[in-house]
């Protein structure tokens, strides 16, 4: 086994390399030689200084896949060989929320890849209880975007059954698009997008939007509950900001259900309190995933329900990390991969 790594390092400047000394996998832990990793939103919003809860310089890879090298003492349920993706919650399991299931939440909760080094990186080691091994039917590209998809199902987890129910979606990054697929997966009567890029209103009507909007439309609110037959029972807010939540409001119906995806700004964001009182609009943040979660987006993508070609748009090697990150801040990208090593 190689001394030294080589890892990639965001600082404050640019995104570059660094060497460190190779892991070795403790108790209760796997060694994983990276094959791909998927570049985040998150990720860029950091790299650019503008994500609320990860600090320059970093080192990124939270939606990772990977090959198992090497296990460490007490881990009899995964094997060097295993093809495996991570679930990159870090948690205590000792705080109410992880005692009472929702460990996304946990109080000490710390990210692979975003408050500790993560796995864009030639090797890593991590909790084995933290990787799920993959199906043998499974290629990286699709297991890349496990993660993604664990998201938007967390988020429509809390809106309960979507069976014959309306929904609209703002923003058709891949978290928009991920959750467009799931929505219609799940059996919503009717869905609407929003985005800025005609491009991306294409690409969601092709995954299946039964209408599309451009989001600075004046007229959005209005055409959308005429696409929809009404307003919408749900809302789910990929884009987060002060617009966003005030079209999220008006489009959702009395009594409906506005979740929040998308990473806001640090700061206030003014909203319509009246508005959500009068109506009674239950107004809900979505952080993270468990592993149901993860599981459910596992057997979607592995069912052939989420059309990956749509989805990954560019592909880097490891050495072009950089361009990667660069990459993903273009709109017209939805999901930028690195490639690591082969599996």
């Amino acid at each position: 086994m190689t001394q030294h790594i080589r890892r990639v390092v965001v600082t404050a400047d640019e995104v570059g390399w660094e060497t460190a000394p190779a892991p070795v996998a403790g108790p209760g832990e796997v060694l994983v030689r990276t094959s791909l990793v998927g570049v985040c939103g998150s990720d860029t919003h950091a790299a650019l200084g503008r994500h609320p809860f990860i600090e320059l310089p970093y080192r990124p890879g939270h939606e990772v896949v990977g090959v198992i090298a090497a296990t460490g003492s007490g881990v009899e349920s995964m094997r060097v060989g295993d093809r495996v993706v991570v679930e990159p919650n870090l948690y205590c399991g000792s705080c109410f929320q992880c005692r009472s299931g929702r460990y996304n939440i946990c109080r000490q909760l710390k990210v692979f890849g975003c408050q500790v080094p993560g796995g864009l990186a030639e090797l890593f080691t991590i909790p084995a209880d933290r990787v799920h091994i993959l199906p043998d039917a499974m290629s990286d590209t699709q297991a890349a975007l496990i993660e993604p998809l664990a998201t938007p199902l967390a988020a429509i987890a809390k809106a309960g059954d979507l069976r014959g129910r309306t929904v609209a979606i703002l923003g058709a990054g891949p978290i928009g698009l991920l959750l467009l697929a799931a929505a219609r997966h799940q059996g919503a009567a009717k869905v609407a997008v929003t985005d800025l890029l005609a491009s991306k209103r294409a690409r969601a009507l092709r995954l299946g939007a039964d209408a599309v909007f451009p989001a600075d439309s004046p007229d959005l609110v209005t055409a959308a509950h005429d696409a929809l037959e009404g307003a919408a029972d749900v809302v789910f807010d990929c884009v987060s900001r002060e617009s966003s939540l005030a079209q999220a409001v008006d489009l959702v119906t009395k009594g409906g259900l506005v979740v929040v995806v998308g990473v806001g700004l640090p700061g206030t964001t003014p909203v319509r309190i009246d508005l959500i009182q009068d109506r009674e609009i239950r107004l809900a943040g979505s952080l993270m995933y468990v592993a149901e979660d993860f599981a459910q987006a596992m057997s979607l993508i592995g069912s052939g329900g989420v059309d990956v070609d749509e989805l990954v748009t560019a592909t880097f090697p490891f050495h072009e990390a950089d361009k990667a990150f660069a990459a993903s801040c273009d709109p017209e990208q939805v999901k930028v991969l690195i490639t690591v090593a082969p599996a």
